[in-house]
């Protein structure tokens, strides 16, 4: 019985002894902040238009990017069709063959006028292509130039004030009276 007791109290003061222990530094979780990477908006942004936009919490510009890549894309297309609809009218109509063909060109326009027809229908195409590519690129360039802005603080201290402004005169000419000056007043507050 005394050495069931003997071993309950060792027990009872070495278990504590093994979960206390002298002053630990208490460090509060603080969530760093990551830098707001303009690498990353540019890259997310050359991968798949409007991700880098996402990325940079600019919800908004995603519609307006795809809604011009949607009008513009729709514009080549429709060109495309207009430039092989009049290329095959002027092949058909270049080598006289005499059957019937479903092109509301043909025999409505002579040779040489579905040429500046096709010609037209080309250079509107590549230039919707080429219209598209600056699109993506000024998409990319949106991104970066907003990840680099994303932590610029506009307070309240900065401020832009205009106002129209009449100045009189205070001297008088030797010719006369002066004339007033109107001007703009532009104050600019940081």
């Amino acid at each position: 019985m005394r050495f069931c007791l003997m071993c309950l109290l060792l027990l009872v003061f070495m278990l504590p002894q093994g979960t206390v222990t002298a002053q630990e530094k208490e460090t509060l979780a603080t969530a760093e902040k990551k830098p707001h990477s303009p690498h990353r908006a540019t890259l997310y942004s050359m991968m798949l238009p409007g991700l880098g936009q996402v990325y940079n919490h600019k919800y908004w510009k995603v519609p307006v990017i795809y809604a011009g890549i949607g009008v513009i894309g729709y514009v080549g297309i429709t060109n495309r069709n207009n430039y092989l609809k009049a290329k095959e009218a002027y092949i058909y109509v270049s080598n006289g063959e005499d059957y019937p063909i479903d092109n509301d060109l043909v025999g409505k326009y002579p040779a040489e006028d579905l040429i500046v027809i096709r010609d037209y229908y080309r250079r509107n195409m590549e230039l919707s292509w080429i219209v598209m590519g600056l699109w993506y690129a000024l998409n990319v360039i949106d991104a970066t130039v907003d990840a680099h802005l994303f932590d610029y603080d506009v307070g309240e201290n900065l401020s832009v004030h205009l106002e129209p402004v009449l100045n009189l005169p205070m001297q008088r000419s030797a010719f006369g009276p002066a004339p007033a000056a109107a001007g703009l007043q532009i104050n600019v507050r940081f």
